[in-house]
């Protein structure tokens, strides 16, 4: 019975054109070394995100901005708008402490010496802008 079959499997000889393409290709390629793969890598770098560097510091997320940007810190360039505003809290906190010091003084007298006081504070934008250029 065995003998009446035949070949069962029939190994065919022939080869699609894909098949000879890929040959083709492959020949024509170089072969990579294989005990090296990384020779044709560039050199590391090192990486500039995680450099240490111990003055530059920032806690805040405004500080990390400031460190972050390019451009210089702007200027305040109408300070004037805020004199009123800040003379009437300095007012406030120091006028009763100068009726204090001079009980006997007029009110004008005082804010006198307030106007005065005021011209050479720290708390004055004006002098505040000064002292920053």
């Amino acid at each position: 019975m065995n003998s009446l079959k035949g070949k069962t499997s029939v190994t065919s000889n022939k080869i699609t054109r894909a098949q000879i393409e890929s040959d083709l290709i492959a020949q024509a390629t170089p072969k990579k070394r294989e005990t090296s793969p990384d020779y044709d890598l560039p050199p590391l770098e090192e990486n500039l995100n995680r450099a240490v560097d111990d003055s530059l510091e920032a806690r805040t997320v405004d500080e990390a901005l400031s460190l972050l940007s390019v451009k210089e810190p702007e200027v305040d360039r109408h300070p004037e708008k805020r004199i009123k505003a800040a003379y009437n809290k300095f007012e406030e906190r120091r006028l009763p402490v100068l009726k204090q010091e001079n009980p006997n003084m007029r009110l004008s007298q005082l804010k006198h010496m307030l106007k005065k006081e005021w011209m050479k504070s720290s708390e004055n934008p004006m002098v505040q802008c000064l002292s920053a250029n």
